[in-house]
């Protein structure tokens, strides 16, 4: 039965992550969900990317060539240095062999450093600079969800060449942050607008009463955020006190979702745009799996979530293709397959480990329009791949020439 905007349900979750365990030579195949389950990326990612990753391990059936799946979640509390810790005890001493989601892209990059030196599987969801895939690209490291170059050459595109001539960033200041407004400034002036400066502020910030108010001095008609999740709710909330918009400035979100619009409420944020891969409501088939997914969880999933369960299944698919979880040998036909899934009719992985999706941009409802507390958004335009994410004949990473 297909899910209906009135009946999406919730009930609780346990996840315990184990330590030092021993294994034979039948142990389980292991999947690790390392993010943010407790700070400003909880909702976004969290608990749910460790249900998303399970439902992927009841669609392989629960086992592959008869051993059983385990589904590990570690908190890297959004330190480098704690990721980077935990992926090694994982490899090292807990026998797992693929590392998803990632949440914060500082934490994703120090992630995938750490499986490229141990030759494992990193696919990221929640870690969002482009980098990933282009530069610090790893023969065992991929991208499944958005990226900070696909949504600032989307919106960034778009405002401009709207009339949002002119530009000022309110920027998160670690990787990610600092890639989108990297991105998002190069698709502005191509499009032939300006950017008159930017600011910066730590992950978690509660007071943006400054950042807002040198936004506000600026000068600029779009004030782009390059922030995510709780940060990117907060400024909206406190720049409509400051009422940017009724002054004729222009909000930029350029990393929001579906959840994040939920948050603030539909009267701040109706006719916002934001880009994304997915969303619950797109099809029959994404709809049936979020009420698979709301059994568990009491919002629909995000685009993260559809990104680690793309990811699990695909890896699992592969696992079973090869008859083993030889990293090389999986890698292979992973790359080698396109992705098919609930939200992917054949999604290829192009050689720097990018998953080549469609972009879809949608529009935040006016409250009238809305048909419940989960009904939020109105597809306006797809984006195909190609035109979404780096062209490959951009990209520093070797893969692609190798």
């Amino acid at each position: 039965m297909l899910i209906s905007r009135r009946s999406l349900i919730a009930s609780g979750l346990a996840s315990a992550l184990p330590a030092g365990v021993s294994y034979g030579a039948e142990r389980p195949i292991r999947i690790g969900v390392l993010n943010d389950p407790g700070g400003p990326f909880a909702d976004i990612g969290g608990v749910g990317s460790v249900v998303a990753a399970r439902l992927a391990v009841e669609d392989i059936g629960g086992t592959v060539a008869g051993r059983a799946i385990e589904v590990l979640q570690g908190d890297h509390q959004n330190k480098p240095d704690v990721a980077s810790a935990v992926a090694r005890q994982w490899i090292d001493q807990d026998g797992v062999d693929i590392i998803l989601d990632g949440a914060s892209s500082a934490c994703g990059l120090a992630i995938q450093h750490v499986c490229r030196e141990k030759n494992k599987f990193f696919i990221a969801a929640g870690s969002g600079t482009s980098d990933l895939t282009n530069k610090f690209c790893a023969p065992y490291g991929m991208q499944f969800s958005f990226d900070t170059f696909a949504q600032a050459r989307s919106l960034g595109t778009a405002l401009t060449k709207a009339g949002g001539s002119t530009w000022f960033f309110i920027t998160a200041d670690y990787a990610f942050g600092h890639a989108l407004e990297r991105d998002a400034t190069r698709f502005v002036k191509e499009a032939g607008g300006k950017v008159l400066g930017s600011v910066r502020h730590p992950l978690g910030t509660m007071d943006f009463s400054s950042v807002i108010l040198q936004a506000q001095t600026s000068g600029a008609q779009v004030i782009g955020l390059a922030n995510a999740a709780v940060d990117t709710q907060n400024t909206i909330k406190q720049a409509n006190e400051f009422a940017l918009i009724q002054q004729g400035l222009t909000l930029a979100a350029l990393i929001m979702m579906d959840v994040d619009i939920g948050s603030i409420g539909l009267p701040l944020a109706q006719n916002l745009k934001i880009a994304s891969p997915f969303y619950w409501d797109r099809t029959d088939a994404t709809r049936a799996w979020t009420e698979r997914f709301m059994k568990t969880k009491s919002k629909p999933p995000t685009m993260l979530h559809a990104g680690v369960y793309s990811a699990a299944l695909h890896y699992l698919k592969g696992v079973k293709a090869a008859g083993t979880t030889d990293t090389a040998a999986v890698n292979g036909w992973m790359r080698s397959h396109p992705v098919v899934d609930m939200n992917n009719d054949s999604s290829p992985i192009r050689s720097d480990g990018r998953l080549m999706c469609p972009m879809y941009i949608y529009q935040a409802k006016k409250p009238s329009e809305s048909r419940g507390p989960f009904d939020l958004l109105q597809q306006t335009t797809i984006i195909d791949a190609q035109n979404s994410f780096r062209p490959a004949g951009e990209s520093e990473c070797t893969l692609l020439r190798s």
